[in-house]
Parts: C-alpha cells; structure tokens; sequence
C-alpha cells in the first residue's frame, strides 16, 4: 500500500532537532542540547487553572474559535502590552499551539503553486506545511545580513506567484531580534505588495536586551498580516498545546473553517489555564529571561573561546554559531560529536545553513557546562 500514499508526504523527512534529540536519549550519560523547551515548569497557578477545570468537568468543547474569555485575555494582553488591538469576537482564533495556528494558515492561503518566502536559516516545520499544501518555498538568505532580511534582496524575490512570506523575529534558530530601524524597511516594502505576511512572534516574551516591536504595530500592513503566538515559550507550556491567530476578519472567518476541521477546538482545560497565564502571570517570562542571559552569556563566551563564532543573542534561548573552519558538514559535525562526546546539537542543514548547528541553552547550567566542555573536547580533537 506504500505506493498510495501521498508522495510529498513519503518526501517530507523527520525534522533534524528530532532526529538528534532522539538519538541523544539512547545515550544514559548524554547531554541534549537541541530541543526548543523551556526547562522551567508551568507557573503554580496555571497549573492549578487547569487542574480546577478538570475538576470541574469543564472538559468538552469550547466555541471553534476559543472561549470568548480567553479571546479577550489575548487581546487585552496585546494591547496593554504592545499598543495594538484585535476585536476577540472576530479577529482571534485559539488553536492547539502555534504549530497548528501555523499549519491552519498555510492550508488557508496556499493553492498548488503558490510561493511562500523563507528567509533562511529558518524554522524547519514551516516547509512541510508548504510542500503538504503544494506551495513552493522560495528562500531569502540572511547569512550574509547578520541573519537579518535586506528589504533590496527582499524585493528581487517578490514574484507574481507569492502568496506569502514567514517572518519569524525572534528568530528560531539564530535568536535574533529585530530594531525599529530594522523593521520599518520591511513594513514599507512590505505594504507595496498584496503578499500575506506571517509573522510568528512565539518568543516575543524571550526578548533580552532591548523590547519587541511587533509587526501588527503598523497599521499599513494590517489587513495582510496574520500574527501567530502563543504560551509554549512565554509560560513553559509546550505540552499544553494552546496557542493563537490573530488577523483581519475577512481572513480570520476563512482560516476559522481550516481550524475546526482539523481539530474542532483547543483543550478546554488548557484554555482556562491560558485565562490564567495571560491574566495573572505576565511575569513569568521575565523570570525564566534572567536564567536565559546568564545562560546565554556563559555559552557565548564559551563558544568564543572556542574559535565558534556566533551572534550573540538578543532572544529566544538559541545561538547559532558557524563550524565552517572545521570543513565538516553541518550533519557530519553533529552526528560525530553525538558518537563521539555523546552530546546532541541541531545541524544548521534542518534549518537550510549548512555551516552552522544550534545550540539551545533552555537547559541547566549544569548540563549546559558539561555540553560545552565535551564541544570543546571534539573541537581540539579535529585539530
């Protein structure tokens, strides 16, 4: 039966953090430093929201697009927070994370043929959901930009078949942010063109050295702009699923359809966990963010040390530094430290940047020192 299954998903590979993160754990002494999970736990109180519901036996389905309450925690956290506002009865959709939220966009707007830009490296799920709905992935590097999109480039790309772009600030994986100044070259661009915008702003809260600026700030581009967020980084939530859509209502009534076919609506449960992170815990980020900079700090330096260049991070808990000295593939470099020193990195390929690999500190120090130190060892064996 294998020759009936639909060849682009036969096509479509396991993602490389994965591949690695699951290899690492076949090691009793191995050190993973490739997963994107905060390695804090889900604030007390949350917790304890859902625990509440489920006692309650509020365990059934919500409205397709979320409970209204939640709807409006969402929108009250944007706009108190970043200044702008979406109307809770129609313009946000409560998915089961922003993987999903992702997954039900792309399926929304994507027509066989359709081009979707990537700047690269970029965050591997997004090409699946592409090649899955027939779309072709046009790519933007910014290796040579600081890992920033050049709004010049940008526009060299721009085609009669681009449907979309995906802007993901802060960056997975290279943990960039972007300045005003580097925003509005983009916006201005940007507005020029009846493209969708994705912006994927799911770190937004691991912001370090200076505040996020969203792209849902600017009026002009509003109306082709999709913001996708949700609370697996902001509150250490990942195996909660809840994330969000927010968007123009014209094109958040059509995405709404996309949605409730595939999963009808997000955990209950977790909905009213949601209620109480938004509502009760907007600082639980900023207590995990101290964690990340001591982390971060320590593991640049460290890599410096090293010979391993990289960017220092102004967020997400990822630094993405260059191997290309030691003439080693990105996959090559990952699967022999993994043999070799049982420490498990992100090969910069997964993320279309061969002379990289990510290393993620949403670890403990204690485990993060050892990682590095085994990094080093195979590093001074190469030489």
């Amino acid at each position: 039966m294998l020759n009936k299954i639909n060849p682009i998903v036969k096509d479509i590979s396991v993602p490389g953090i994965r591949v690695f993160a699951n290899k690492v754990s076949e090691y009793s002494n191995g050190i993973n430093l490739t997963i994107g999970q905060p390695d804090f736990p889900t604030p007390t109180r949350v917790k304890d929201a859902g625990i509440k519901a489920i006692e309650n036996n509020l365990t059934g389905y919500s409205h397709n697009a979320g409970l209204l309450p939640l709807r409006e925690a969402v929108s009250n956290f944007f706009h108190e927070k970043y200044g702008f506002l979406y109307d809770p009865y129609e313009e946000i959709i409560i998915t089961n994370g922003a993987s999903e939220a992702i997954d039900s966009v792309l399926r929304t707007i994507i027509t066989p043929g359709d081009e979707v830009i990537l700047p690269i490296p970029s965050y591997s799920g997004y090409e699946s959901i592409i090649q899955l709905s027939g779309g072709k992935i046009v790519t933007l590097d910014t290796t040579k930009t600081n890992f920033i999109p050049d709004p010049d480039d940008l526009e060299k790309i721009i085609s009669s078949k681009t449907k979309a772009i995906i802007l993901n600030f802060p960056s997975n994986p290279v943990g960039v942010s972007l300045r005003k100044e580097q925003i509005e070259p983009l916006v201005r661009l940007l507005s020029k063109h009846k493209i969708f915008i994705l912006s994927d702003e799911i770190y937004s809260e691991n912001v370090f050295d200076f505040d996020h600026i969203s792209f849902a700030s600017y009026p002009e581009i509003r109306p082709q702009l999709l913001l996708l967020h949700g609370l697996s980084k902001s509150h250490a939530m990942t195996g909660w699923r809840l994330g969000y859509v927010l968007g123009d209502q014209k094109v958040i009534e059509q995405v709404l359809k996309v949605h409730l076919n595939n999963s009808i609506c997000a955990s209950l449960p977790s909905q009213y966990a949601a209620i109480d992170a938004l509502n009760n815990c907007r600082n639980a980020p900023e207590n995990m963010n101290r964690a990340y900079i001591e982390r971060r700090d320590y593991v640049y330096n460290r890599l410096t040390e090293m010979g391993l260049h990289a960017l220092k991070p102004n967020g997400t808990f990822y630094i993405f530094p260059s191997i290309q000295h030691t003439k080693l593939s990105s996959l090559e470099f990952a699967t022999r430290l993994l043999e070799e020193q049982y420490t498990a990195v992100v090969p910069g390929s997964a993320f279309r940047a061969e002379d990289y690999i990510r290393i993620s500190f949403a670890n403990s120090m204690e485990n993060i020192k050892e990682g590095l130190d085994r990094i080093e060892a195979f590093i001074y064996s190469l030489k």
